[in-house]
């Protein structure tokens, strides 16, 4: 309950900020961003537009990859409106696919640009069942696979970065209380969906991609200090907002829920505020692994912050990305692998 009253009134925690904090807020006393170049995905509208038209106000190079490169070069055309000196590219990108996720890599590195910032923002909640060209069901695959493949191979070069720049690298991914709502066995869930849509349900398919950005996080933050990379990875949830996210689920229900929960909604310029204050604030320098809503460090749930399905994901990941192995789903015994070699 006082958590909730907190949030109601925009209490600023530890941070100093809260809730009612807006993204321009967050980056005011943050360095210049010059130097930086950050590659943030979903960023056509919402939130992810929000956060690059900030960034790019503060002076960071953007890379805006998109399914959509008309909506993406529009991005780029309001943002330039506002900043004329910005830099930013706009490319092509189809998460749920990863031949897609490789060929925007090799675009990218064909460009021999330097790389800080990573910010896995783009979501998709289906309501429909559909499966994606790799074989994963697609909510699964766009927000959480194909950000997974991203990450992996935009590695090296944030790792070479940060070691000729001195600046520490940042990635950020957006994830959502919601993954709280999962319980079970994750991959034999996915196993089931990736199979058939008769155990499919749209909320829960949500709530697991979700909890996967969070475990990715988690992982991800060992490996590379085991490496001692000067690289940090940190997962955010933007808090509530009607965005596109809710475009497939249109309707008087949908309506009625956001009237009745209008008091909770933020603006999209405050939901975007996690997210910016973890990518650029000095007071994150060194902080990884982490979890972070309203601008503060929170909980995630108990399977969230659970080692060894973050190590049992990972594991399934590096597989299911894998060009020489193909993942065949079974319902019953979570997964069977048949090689290809």
């Amino acid at each position: 309950m006082l958590e909730t009253v907190k949030y109601l009134i925009g209490s600023t925690g530890a941070s100093g900020f809260g809730s009612k904090s807006t993204a321009e807020q967050v980056t005011e006393t943050c360095p210049v961003l010059r130097s930086i170049t950050a590659i943030i995905t979903g960023a056509t509208s919402g939130i992810g537009a929000e956060t690059a038209r900030v960034l790019a106000k503060r002076g960071a190079r953007l890379v805006l990859p998109s399914r959509n490169l008309k909506a993406a070069e529009e991005v780029k055309a309001r943002i330039v409106s506002e900043f004329p000196d910005s830099e930013i590219l706009a490319m092509a990108l189809d998460l749920s696919s990863l031949t897609s996720v490789r060929n925007f890599v090799s675009e990218f590195e064909s460009l021999n640009l330097p790389l800080n910032l990573l910010i896995n923002n783009a979501g998709k909640f289906a309501h429909e069942h559909a499966i994606s060209e790799d074989g994963i069901e697609m909510t699964f695959a766009t927000n959480y696979l194909g950000h997974f493949l991203l990450t992996k191979l935009l590695l090296n070069n944030m790792i070479e970065t940060a070691k000729q720049t001195g600046v520490q690298g940042r990635i950020v991914n957006v994830s959502s209380s919601i993954h709280g709502w999962f319980s079970g066995d994750m991959i034999r869930y996915l196993g089931q969906i990736s199979r058939s849509k008769s155990q499919y349900d749209a909320t829960r398919a949500y709530a697991l991609s979700k909890l996967a950005n969070v475990l990715h996080s988690k992982e991800l933050a060992q490996r590379l200090k085991q490496v001692d990379a000067n690289v940090t990875v940190n997962c955010v949830h933007p808090g509530i907002v009607r965005t596109r996210l809710t475009r497939e689920r249109e309707g008087l229900i949908t309506d009625l829920v956001f009237f009745l929960a209008s008091k909770l909604l933020k603006t999209i310029p405050q939901a975007a505020a996690t997210t910016c204050y973890v990518a650029t604030h000095p007071r994150l320098v060194n902080i990884s692994g982490k979890y972070f809503a309203d601008c503060n460090e929170a909980w995630t749930s108990k399977l969230g912050s659970d080692s060894n399905e973050a190590a049992r994901l990972w594991a399934a990941s590096e597989i299911m990305v894998s060009r020489n192995a193909k993942a065949v789903f079974d319902p019953l015994n979570a997964f069977d692998f048949l090689i290809y070699m």
